[in-house]
């Protein structure tokens, strides 16, 4: 029973009933309380949270229905008020309706000692604005660690242009997304999950849960690199000291850097994860904190620069030549200076030569070059945005030289790497400064993730977003020009500062102090990561809860509730308690979604290079990006009725060039990076596609799907198949039991060997009567099949149909099942196995008509006997073979079908054998060579036998057979008997006939055999005219000793002859055979012999085990040309 239901006590008289609340939160009732079942609008807490839970439309009931519709004024429709309210009480519901997700708490088992629930507190209504709720919080995530960290760097090495370029092109992908994202948030009511469901929703649950978990990761990185850039603010700028690996070397720095990063980074990720665990409030009451960090760094910045226009602050940078150095370990950028009138030298003097004497031996390129000093921040009046226009990229380790400056190169430069210059610590190029810059843009839905505290999120979610967008992308630009205007492009390619000595450069330029920056910006960098730390979880909580992804839940468990009677225990609900990451703790916080977090967080912080986390993440906000603007477009393109979005800017040609945007630039940062995200999302994809995402959002891939189908159905109607491309395209015609359970499953399961998932199958039944009496039975049918479908992997569509009689029904399934030229071709069904048996003729008579129709459609027909023996999808049969019977040609199906079996895996290893029959006027080994050519030029390995079969005289046997078979027959035609009458009267008539038929039964196998592999003309014209004269006398003979047979149809008389000789020749080759395929008779044309028809057909089929007759449908299936 769902968790829809609740048990709500009735009192007894007047007597007032109470309630308690248990632990699990559902209902108990007193112990003299009557359980009463009642309807539950509180959506399922394990459920998708999705507002047609809730829903105050169609469907819906309420305790006060019944007062609705009181009076005579709408008795016309008051049988209906159930399913369809009315208008007055529909709109007091949609005024009342909220956005927030009721019963988002998920309660743990309560303590033993706990006494009855509290009573429940009363939800407060959404009440943030689009400054506080949306403007601001996209603000403080978009604005962060890049800012502070790298822009100066990214200046400096792409140049004002190149950077302006990366800037323009990454705030324009995220304000078209924001575009489309508004788009979307005034497309109805937006409810409580944010960015996370407006993908989902919009794009259903593979590309849903597939993007959901890309957003999740992206999220979960955003914390490693907001948690690297603290590490990095604190060991370089704020402690260096705190370092715990220290450099002897100067090549070990990097190595060294990166194992402090792995360490406090791990130890940053704890303490983190710890404040997020215990105390998620404080970091929501912070965030204000960590913004106001944010904004006064922001505007010390600007301070700073417009100080520099009349008072540029002192920063002196030492240039050797035109090269760079690191200004760690001297005071003074002398190589010698006067003290007491004495040549001395200075501390830069021993950073390059092997001691402090004068005539020491120093490096090359130090002796024959000067040091110079140059102001790092020359002002934004120095005109130094002149040499800042144009990047200097490079690879590891290049220097960082001043181009306008003098230098005599040295002829020796394999010492360089030792000398304390400032060089590049990774090669840089455009598109890797792309992928690093990214992150800094990202964090435009932090304003929709809060949709269910907003006020009107309609309104906010696009006004807020969108400002914050144009806010951040005006800081960024002038910020790019600003840097480059007032700061050396010397300094701004030293990315840590070394020149400044350790300074953090963004923070030289600020006023009053570098440490407005380097504490605004450590908080800032701690504030985004707790942000991370507290996001992901919950959007991992969300995506386990919808119960898109599989491996998400674990098992269910079964809540039961004592009604506190002796004998009774109302299970009220079935629900997954152990779906892990979306349990948490009795407050809601994702206990076990957090630990996930941290462990993938940790891998990042093991990277520990921020500029190698960075591209990383840009991937997966990328891809989540992507397929927003992808979502608008196609709903757009496609014009699904409900996409009515009242965001007036909105054009799908945005979100269209967005989609493209964000695809160029994953491939633009790192084409292996974005194809690895790729894979990624698609095996998300793919896995939630394989273990069946039971979801129906209405999404906008479902409507991609169903215009790629009628455009594809349109295309298909215009010409029938070429023969090359011809394959069978089954109806495939059940049987049902009295439980409308299928009869025969291994027919379900020989069609999926046969298709091997490929082409299309319908499954179709009938059941006798009118929809309108029979609509629950065919749904169950409908349901019993599908079930069985899936159990036997048959890929397919299921049609039941009600008609008032079986006949009827098939012939309406042949003509109608299909749409366009997506119609089949080839019907399946089983042989009725107990036509005999039964006293109906209806069964035989509608297979036969069934055969008929198919014929007049052209449609060929396969009837598979025995089909309770055939193998199941499990077996795997041995060596083995499978005989194909080619007596007359219908199309080549006969050649074609054996082929398609031994593709799949349960007929692979048996080996396939045609057989023919040549008459006596055949050439057999001329027919043989004939054949194996013919098979050769249609690709099929197969071994051929020709088999010869005369004109030999028809056996006493035959005409017994016949005979019966038509006594049989008139005596069912014209006496109306009882059953037991038509038994005992059918046994007479076989007894009497039982001694004749056996003795010229044996005297027929006494005779010679006639069967020759091979003929010559003389041989050909004396066994005529011998069996011409044996045939006469035979027949003669046999006249005079059976005066009654003379009566007999001649034309039936033939038929049999023809199927017993056939069976002995059938039964003495294949009998062994895996399968056999036989050509199937066509029915007379005269109704009156359809029961002769059915005897000729089992006579024909005696003796074999697993047989498929085959009927062709009228045109060729086959050919011998590519």
């Amino acid at each position: 029973m769902s968790d829809r239901f609740v048990v709500v006590p009735v009192g007894q008289g007047n007597e007032q009933c109470s309630e308690s609340e248990g632990a699990e939160g559902y209902t108990i009732e007193p112990q003299d309380a009557v359980p009463v079942l009642e309807y539950s609008r509180e959506p399922n807490r394990y459920g998708d949270g999705m507002p047609k839970e809730s829903s105050p439309f169609i469907n819906n009931t309420d305790n006060d229905k019944g007062n609705l519709y009181d009076g005579k004024n709408m008795a016309l429709f008051e049988e209906e008020m159930d399913s369809n309210p009315m208008v007055s009480s529909l709109l007091n519901k949609l005024a009342n309706y909220t956005n927030l997700t009721q019963g988002v708490k998920e309660h743990e088992e309560a303590d033993d000692d706990e006494g009855p629930a509290k009573t429940k507190k009363p939800v407060k209504s959404p009440a943030l604005g689009t400054l506080i709720g949306v403007y601001l919080p996209c603000l403080q995530n978009i604005l962060g660690v890049i800012l502070f960290l790298r822009l100066t760097w990214i200046v400096g090495t792409a140049g004002i242009m190149e950077s302006l370029a990366i800037v323009v092109m990454t705030c324009s992908c995220t304000m078209l997304t924001a575009i489309s994202m508004s788009a979307i948030a005034t497309n109805g009511v937006v409810p409580a999950g944010g960015s996370y469901y407006m993908i989902s929703r919009s794009l259903g649950p593979e590309f849903g849960g597939a993007v959901g978990l890309c957003f999740y990761l992206g999220t979960t990185f955003a914390g490693s690199m907001y948690i690297l850039g603290t590490i990095e603010i604190l060991l370089t700028y704020i402690v260096p000291s705190a370092a715990i690996f220290k450099a002897e070397k100067k090549e070990d720095e990097a190595e060294a850097l990166l194992n402090n990063m792995r360490v406090y980074g791990t130890c940053c990720l704890t303490l983190m994860s710890l404040v997020v665990f215990v105390g998620v409030k404080y970091v929501n009451k912070l965030a204000l904190v960590f913004l106001a960090c944010v904004i006064l760094s922001i505007l010390a910045i600007y301070a700073g620069v417009i100080k520099t226009a009349f008072e540029p602050p002192d920063f002196p940078i030492c240039l050797l030549g035109n090269r760079t150095l690191q200004n760690h370990n001297f005071d003074q950028c002398l190589k010698t200076m006067e003290v007491d009138n004495v040549t001395v030298t200075t501390k830069l003097w021993s950073l390059f030569c092997d001691s402090p004497d004068l005539n020491a031996t120093c490096n090359e390129y130090f002796t024959l070059n000067n040091v110079t000093v140059i102001q790092g921040i020359p002002g934004l009046t120095s005109g130094v945005i002149r040499d800042n226009i144009w990047g200097d990229y490079g690879p590891n380790g290049m220097l960082v030289e001043n181009k306008h400056q003098a230098s005599e190169p040295a002829a020796d430069t394999s010492q360089d790497i030792y000398m304390p210059y400032v060089a590049n610590d990774i090669t840089t190029f455009f598109t890797l400064l792309v992928g690093i810059y990214f992150p800094s843009v990202t964090g435009i839905m932090a304003g929709s993730n809060r949709s269910g505290d907003l006020r009107d999120a309609q309104k906010s979610i696009p006004i807020g977003t969108i400002m914050a967008i144009a806010t951040t992308t005006f800081i960024y630009i002038s910020s790019v020009i600003l840097f480059g205007a007032c700061i050396e492009g010397v300094v701004l390619r030293d990315k840590f500062g070394d020149s400044v000595k350790g300074n953090l450069v963004i923070g030289i330029l600020a006023w009053p102090s570098p440490w407005v920056i380097v504490i605004g910006s450590f908080f800032s960098c701690c504030g985004a990561g707790l942000q991370s730390l507290t996001g992901a979880p919950r959007l991992l909580q969300a995506i386990a809860r919808d119960g898109i992804v599989p491996f998400l839940q674990v098992r269910t468990h079964t809540h039961t509730v004592d009604t506190h009677t002796a004998t009774h225990t109302l299970t009220l609900w079935n629900f997954p308690v152990s779906q892990v990451f979306g349990h948490g703790k009795a407050n809601g916080e994702p206990t076990w979604a957090l630990l996930l977090t941290g462990g993938i967080c940790e891998i990042g912080i093991l990277i520990a290079s921020l500029d190698a986390v960075a591209p990383i993440l840009s991937m997966f906000f990328l891809m989540c990006y992507l397929f927003v603007n992808l979502a608008c477009a196609l709903q757009t393109l496609l014009r699904t009725p409900n996409w009515r979005p009242r965001f007036k800017f909105y054009h799908w040609a945005l979100s269209f060039l967005g989609a493209s945007l964000c695809l160029s630039l994953m491939f633009i940062s790192s084409w292996y990076y974005a194809l690895v995200a790729m894979l990624i999302a698609g095996c998300i994809y793919k896995y939630i596609e394989y273990r069946g995402a039971e979801k129906e959002w209405g999404d906008g891939i479902n409507g991609l799907s169903l215009n790629a189908a009628r455009y594809a159905l349109i295309r298909l109607e215009e010409a029938p198949p070429h023969t090359k491309n011809w394959r069978p395209q089954m109806l495939l015609l059940l049987n049902l039991d009295s439980d409308h359970a299928v009869k025969h499953p291994r027919l379900l399961s020989f069609c999926t060997q046969l298709k091997a998932g490929k082409g299309l199958t319908i499954v179709g039944s009938v059941l006798e009567g009118t929809y309108m009496t029979k609509e629950a039975e065919v749904k169950k049918a409908e349901q019993n099949i599908k079930s069985s479908m899936t159990t036997e992997r048959t890929k397919g569509f299921c049609h039941v149909v009600a008609s008032s009689n079986l006949r009827d029904g098939f012939s309406h399934l042949i003509q109608t099942a299909g749409l366009g030229g997506m119609k089949h071709n080839t019907v399946l069904m089983a042989w009725p196995g107990t036509w005999k048996q039964s006293n109906d003729p209806v069964s035989w008579k509608n297979f036969i008509e069934t055969v008929r129709e198919t014929t007049a459609a052209h449609q060929a027909l396969l009837v598979a006997k025995n089909v309770d023996s055939f193998p199941t999808n499990a077996d795997r049969l041995g060596q083995g073979t499978i005989d194909v019977w080619w007596v007359v040609h219908d199309g080549g199906l006969l050649m074609l079908l054996p082929f398609l079996l031994r593709q799949h895996k349960v007929w692979r290893k048996c080996k396939m054998r045609i057989f023919t029959v040549a008459n006596m006027d055949d050439n057999s080994i001329q027919m043989k060579k004939d054949l194996q050519m013919f098979l050769y030029h249609l690709r099929l390995d197969a071994e051929v036998e020709v088999v010869e079969m005369h004109d030999s005289d028809i056996s006493a046997f035959t005409y017994e057979k016949t005979l019966v078979m038509e006594q049989r027959s008139q005596m069912l035609k014209q006496m109306q008997l009882s059953r037991t009458e038509r038994e005992r009267e059918a046994q007479l008539i076989h007894d009497r006939n039982t001694a004749s038929h056996a003795a010229l039964n044996d005297k027929a196998d006494a005779g010679p055999d006639r069967v020759h592999m091979t003929w010559t003309k003389d041989k050909f014209l004396t066994e005529r005219n011998r069996n011409r004269a044996e045939a006469s006398m035979g027949v003669r003979d046999i006249f005079n000793m059976k005066p009654e047979w003379e009566s007999l149809n001649q034309s039936n008389v033939r038929r049999m002859h023809t199927a017993v000789k056939l069976n002995e020749v059938v039964v003495n080759k294949s009998q062994g055979a895996h399968l056999v395929l036989l050509n199937m008779p066509g029915p007379p044309k005269n109704r009156g012999g359809d029961e002769n028809y059915m005897e000729f057909l089992e006579v024909l089929l005696e003796g074999l085990n697993r047989v498929l007759l085959v009927r062709g449908g009228g045109r060729e299936v086959i050919t011998i040309y590519s």
